[in-house]
């Protein structure tokens, strides 16, 4: 597996961003990376992704433009040569199309048909209803939050009442200062409520956030100690209110409570399952 997500890796290496910050690849690159040694051998390759595009009722032009590029061919001199920019969809037609035989087409495959999905899950993710934002967002929370345990466990943080602070630090951070106790009154909610379920998809999006890159800072970083984990927790807390602030958002803690908790949802989702069935 370490093996794949390195070697798929490559394919993020040659990923370039234009000015709309929509992520692109130039095909001699790829073919490099597709270990073609013969650009016209490649091209037919390309044809033949054109082809599949135009057959699926898409717009060719809007996956292959062909550009001219100066490149180096020694000694400071340059010459032009013809290029094309890939869209992620056109890479994935070209793999599909290359020679199976190769691994890094097989590699290619994977790795571009990963990325198409990723995609399409967050095309679909944007046509949610609230309700099902906060739903998909609190379940990913909720596999993030096993995750960061654990990697407050390897930083130190060994017992519940260790996390407890922890996870203190961390909301303090993001919410200014304010204690799971200070949001939990904030809410009003009842001792036996949960605040992640009550926030609503922008709360629990900047809290999935929070989660995430600590559990990715305390593992790159191999923070060790209680009090150190605790005070990455509270930076990148604090870290991620200061990005809301500069985007001019509005800060967690001044969010409205939605209307229904997710327990409440998670009910109503399971009987509209129910009647489904039957």
């Amino acid at each position: 597996m370490t093996e794949i997500l390195e070697n798929t890796k490559l394919f993020e290496d040659i990923k370039h961003y234009n000015e709309f910050d929509m992520e692109f690849w130039y095909a001699r690159e790829l073919q490099e990376v597709l270990e073609y040694s013969d650009w016209r051998n490649f091209n037919k390759v390309i044809n033949k992704a054109k082809d599949s595009c135009e057959n699926s009722k898409n717009n060719v032009l809007d996956h292959f433009v062909e550009v001219d590029k100066m490149v180096r061919i020694g000694s400071g001199a340059e010459r032009e040569i013809k290029d094309i920019i890939l869209s992620r969809y056109a890479c994935y037609l070209i793999v599909q199309n290359g020679d199976p035989k190769k691994e890094t087409i097989a590699l290619g495959q994977t790795y571009f048909a990963v990325q198409t999905r990723k995609q399409e899950l967050a095309e679909q993710f944007t046509e949610l209803t609230e309700d099902k934002k906060r739903l998909a967002i609190r379940n990913e929370l909720r596999e993030h939050n096993k995750n960061l345990a654990e990697a407050a466990k390897d930083a130190g943080v060994e017992t519940h009442q260790e996390y407890a602070v922890f996870q203190n630090y961390g909301y303090m951070g993001l919410y200014g200062g304010m204690k799971v106790s200070d949001i939990h009154k904030e809410k009003g909610l009842k001792p036996s409520e949960k605040i992640l379920d009550h926030m609503g998809s922008t709360e629990l999006a900047a809290n999935l956030f929070r989660a995430t890159q600590t559990e990715e800072k305390l593992k790159r970083e191999q923070i060790q100690g209680k009090v150190n984990a605790n005070k990455t927790h509270f930076e990148v807390g604090k870290k991620v209110r200061q990005t809301i602030e500069e985007l001019g958002g509005t800060m967690p803690e001044n969010l409205p409570n939605p209307e229904k908790s997710i327990k409440q949802i998670e009910k109503e989702q399971n009987k509209l399952n129910l009647e489904d069935k039957n």
